[in-house]
């Protein structure tokens, strides 16, 4: 796959910076904190990162993540994705991955919004608007993580919504309004048809999005590929081929990341020792666990008892 650094860059996305600065303007009054900051408005979260921050490896759940300053990159296996002003990032399924900020600075932190993308809200969208032909072809040959140029109609839509913010009684009635639209702006743009197959009834990658969700609630068992292939009504070699399409890795390595970024989650937030996460997340073999957690994170486990903190929905 091609280095995604930079998307589709069009000669209308340098018309944005008005609503770049006012955006980044309001943010930064509403970002007093480090890390993720919540607005009060759901499925809706504001980031202010000061520092690049170093690669972390993390799952990013389905959503829209739209920077305003600044600059972040996402590895997806060999994969690089740069998302910043004038690229926004879609996250159609669960997906382990390694981000890290990489544009940043006190004066200049990086400010990213992040919204859950909402099925129900596609698929209402679809009953009503057929996805325009340009959107027909799906791009990164099916990824589930992916890149658009930044729109002034899209722009508009986040700047009501942050808007918002400053009349808490107007949201109510008014957020559910803008974050549809923005919904429909990602629909109808360069985007559409990947939204349209996460959320189509019976579709190849409806399949592999059950996949994901059979394993992420059953990720400390151990699971057979013929077990994996029975419930998503696909063959063995139907789904690994499709679900390494989608996720750029095999069904059970996905599993094997989410064992060890939970154990990781269970050493630096709960204050497990090596040996009980790893027994807690299905390894039998603590010498395994090691190995395996430091090919992943790049230190042993328990050198890691002091990295810094993991900031809660990273994937923005």
């Amino acid at each position: 796959m091609p280095d995604q650094t930079m998307a589709r860059i069009h000669p209308a996305s340098f018309g944005l910076e008005a609503q770049q600065a006012e955006l980044a303007d309001r943010m930064m009054r509403r970002t007093p904190l480090e890390g993720v900051n919540d607005p009060g408005i759901p499925g809706f979260s504001m980031l202010r990162i000061s520092e690049p921050s170093r690669p972390l490896s993390t799952v990013y759940e389905p959503s829209i993540c739209v920077v305003v300053q600044g600059s972040k990159q996402a590895m997806l296996g060999s994969e690089r994705y740069v998302y910043d002003p004038l690229n926004y990032l879609v996250v159609s399924m669960s997906l382990p991955v390694v981000g890290n900020v990489i544009e940043a600075t006190v004066a200049k932190p990086y400010l990213c919004l992040r919204l859950d993308i909402d099925a129900n809200q596609v698929n209402e969208l679809l009953r009503q608007t057929p996805v325009p032909a340009a959107s027909a072809a799906p791009r990164n040959g099916g990824r589930a993580l992916f890149l658009a140029s930044t729109s002034a109609q899209l722009l508009d839509a986040v700047l009501r919504l942050v808007r918002l913010l400053d009349t808490p009684e107007e949201a109510p009635v008014l957020a559910p309004l803008a974050l549809r639209e923005i919904h429909y702006r990602v629909l109808t743009g360069e985007l559409g048809q990947q939204l349209c197959e996460l959320c189509a009834a019976d579709g190849q990658a409806q399949r592999i999005a059950s996949t994901i969700a059979l394993l992420k609630s059953r990720y400390a068992e151990p699971l057979r590929i013929e077990e994996l292939a029975d419930a998503a009504h696909l063959s063995v070699s139907a789904l690994h081929h499709r679900f390494k399409a989608v996720t750029a890795m095999s069904p059970l390595q996905y599993q094997k990341q989410l064992r060890l970024q939970e154990a990781r989650r269970l050493m630096l937030s709960d204050g497990c020792e090596a040996a009980v996460a790893a027994h807690r997340v299905g390894y039998e073999s603590p010498s395994q666990f090691s190995r395996e957690y430091r090919r992943l994170f790049g230190a042993p486990p328990r050198a890691e008892t002091q990295a810094q903190p993991i900031f809660r929905q990273a994937g923005s």
